[in-house]
């Protein structure tokens, strides 16, 4: 299969276009948190927008329903299948020794940059988390638990590396400024989950995937048949981080 990048442009979305879709989950989250006070507000609580930040497991499911709906959208307006944006089809034989190396290193490039910089603005990763994470109602961290891991494999990845990148690449012809774009944007949409109005803490969700989602990017654009294999590591780790949200819920 050629690369698309090779593929004539017809029927492709613009570069303005697919920029504007890799930031749409930096306001998606935003948005959907402000539902979420809206919500808090009317049901009579003093700190709406305080007490939703506890909520981003919800946000984030919301959110994510919001990014596959788009990618449905956008795999009609092209006339190809939605799975197509969840890589392509390779060989396990090959794929899986090719995984196991990069699960290696994974781990350490996603949670060094973290755990550092949350010591360096924020006295340590325990207090980034507190900040992030007060007690929510025990259904909304329920939702959060069975939405939030479903939703985001077939939302994040997928938006950014399975259809935003590959095309990006398409319309400027350079796989290095797509690459930077579209994990720029990936790291960058933490920012707003949960958005919190404290410069350290935008700063640190801004810059703490930076490092892992420049990896992840290049990974996928030389080998797509690992995307899927990705989607199901990214399914887990939030199912991990869902469960202490849900474990901490009152």
């Amino acid at each position: 299969m050629k690369p698309l990048a090779t593929l004539p442009r017809a029927g492709l979305a613009p570069a303005p276009t697919l920029v504007a879709l890799a930031s749409s989950r930096l306001m998606f989250f935003a948005a959907a948190q402000a539902l979420i006070s809206v919500g808090l507000a009317l049901a009579g609580d003093a700190e709406p927008w305080s007490r939703a930040v506890g909520w981003w497991p919800v946000a984030a499911g919301l959110a994510n329903i919001a990014s596959i709906a788009l990618l449905v959208r956008a795999a009609r307006a092209e006339g190809v299948p939605l799975r197509s944006f969840f890589g392509e089809r390779g060989r396990a034989r090959q794929d899986v020794p090719y995984f196991l190396g990069v699960l290696l290193l994974v781990a350490p490039i996603a949670q060094l940059p973290n755990v550092l910089l949350a010591d360096a603005l924020l006295g340590g990763a325990e207090e980034a988390f507190r900040m992030m994470s007060p007690p929510i109602p025990r259904e909304a961290a329920l939702f959060g638990l069975l939405v939030f891991p479903v939703t985001i494999a077939f939302a994040e990845l997928p938006t950014y590396y399975g259809y935003v990148l590959p095309r990006l690449e398409a319309a400027w012809g350079s796989r290095a400024r797509a690459l930077a774009v579209t994990a720029g944007f990936h790291s960058l949409q933490h920012a707003t989950l949960p958005l919190i109005f404290n410069g350290a803490f935008v700063v640190w969700r801004m810059l703490m995937f930076l490092p892992f989602a420049f990896f992840v990017g290049f990974v996928i654009q030389r080998r797509r048949s690992l995307l899927p294999y990705l989607m199901a590591v990214h399914a887990l780790l939030d199912l991990t981080v869902a469960w202490m949200v849900f474990a901490a819920s009152t």
